[in-house]
């Protein structure tokens, strides 16, 4: 019987794993199935273009797996139960149904979501770019206030990358609506004094309007209403408050952390369950400089290339390598022709250097292209000969190389 490995989730985390599973162990011993709630490959990092309005490619997922062996499952994951090593699924196809899913490796990447920590009105209100329906969504409304001719408003609450580079696509974009980015401190605080300057004074270029030291305690269909008693009027309100994880980790027994990731060890194996492995976003994992790596695709790409490592080891009795686990930069767009590269210490404080404009821009533009690259080709390289299961894969501990 054929080891079975589900992955839960296709982003860039999952996609990756996936396809260098595949690209590694032989399909004589293995099977391989990735389970997304949507046909496509989706550019989380540029969704915030996509919703100010410029076309971003989303590859079909059943195009990126096509020769590979790996059988896709376009389904929603509604429960994980560990004991049982099943996944209940619900089918994106009404017709297929769902049921449960069966796996001996379990890889979970199912990533995360806006967090609306608890502020009133802002899942009935508040638009987000966290998946790509919402920010097709925040386009169309964009769109909207666009056709009316008339301007409009539009308040980004949250300075983070994601809220900066939203506020300033937008404003790039469509320059006939009035954009407003509401920081809870100083504008761009983690970054150093110079790239602080050159983001305030990108945001003066793009005609960005910065309201620091705000807290929002409400939002509402036409304002949002702050800490201090002050209301800002907005047409369209954007949430990039930070980010939560799927409670399904948390509500099958898996040991987690207070905000609901995964708990690893060094391999990214959960501490509770040996055979089910967490990586990007859903995993709490603790850096090579003792902290714990922040929610982001470079994350997502050191986790799944240390699960890879693990899982191949694992079931082939060979000793595993420690990859690195690195928080080494923030890089942040600013519009399609300026951006931020701030580079940060051990201890995740900005460095009193940083790369900004158009180079900056580039360099984060070839990434993201590598990035598209690398999970629309899974298999490139394929060895000539893939590894074969030991006889009795180790599903307890296992040697490593650091």
């Amino acid at each position: 019987m054929k080891h079975r490995i589900v992955v839960l989730g296709a982003g860039y985390a999952g996609a990756y794993a996936a396809g260098n599973l595949a690209r590694r162990l032989s399909p004589k011993d293995t099977e391989i199935t990735v389970v997304n709630a949507v046909p496509d490959f989706v550019q989380r990092m540029r969704l915030p273009q996509l919703a100010a309005g410029q076309e971003i490619e989303a590859p079909k997922l059943a195009d990126v797996f096509a020769d590979t062996g790996i059988r896709l499952r376009l389904a929603r994951v509604t429960a994980v139960d560990p004991e049982r090593q099943v996944v209940a699924i619900a089918d994106a196809d009404a017709v297929a149904g769902g049921g449960e899913l069966g796996y001996d490796t379990l890889v979970y990447a199912l990533g995360s979501h806006v967090a609306d920590h608890g502020v009133p009105g802002v899942a009935e209100h508040a638009f987000d770019v966290a998946g790509r329906p919402s920010a097709l969504r925040l386009r169309e409304r964009l769109d909207n206030l666009d056709r009316r001719g008339e301007g409009g408003s539009v308040l980004v609450v949250g300075d983070g990358p994601t809220g900066i580079e939203t506020a300033t696509e937008i404003a790039e974009s469509r320059p006939g609506l009035s954009v407003t980015l509401i920081a809870r401190g100083e504008l761009g605080a983690r970054l150093s004094a110079g790239a602080r300057g050159h983001l305030r004074q990108a945001c003066d270029r793009l005609g960005i309007t910065v309201v620091e030291h705000t807290s929002v305690e409400a939002v509402e269909a036409t304002r949002v209403l702050c800490a201090d008693g002050t209301t800002l009027a907005s047409d369209t309100t954007v949430w990039t408050a930070g980010f939560a994880v799927n409670p399904i980790a948390a509500a099958g027994g898996l040991e987690v952390t207070r905000n609901g990731q995964i708990i690893v060890d060094r391999t990214m194996r959960s501490i509770s369950h040996p055979n089910v492995y967490a990586i990007g976003d859903s995993a709490h994992a603790i850096g090579d400089n003792g902290r714990p790596l922040p929610m982001s695709c470079a994350s997502a790409g050191y986790t799944g290339r240390q699960a890879i490592e693990a899982i191949v080891g694992r079931l082939t009795g060979r000793t595993i390598a420690n990859t690195k686990l690195v928080y080494t930069y923030n890089h942040i767009s600013l519009g399609r022709r300026d951006g931020i590269l701030q580079t940060v210490d051990d201890e995740g404080r900005a460095k009193p250097t940083y790369q900004g404009g158009r180079k900056a821009a580039h360099v984060k533009a070839s990434i993201l292209k590598m990035a598209l690259w690398a999970t629309s080709h899974p298999t490139y390289g394929i060895p000539k000969r893939k590894h074969r299961l030991a006889a009795a894969p180790d599903t307890t501990a296992a040697k490593t190389l650091a």
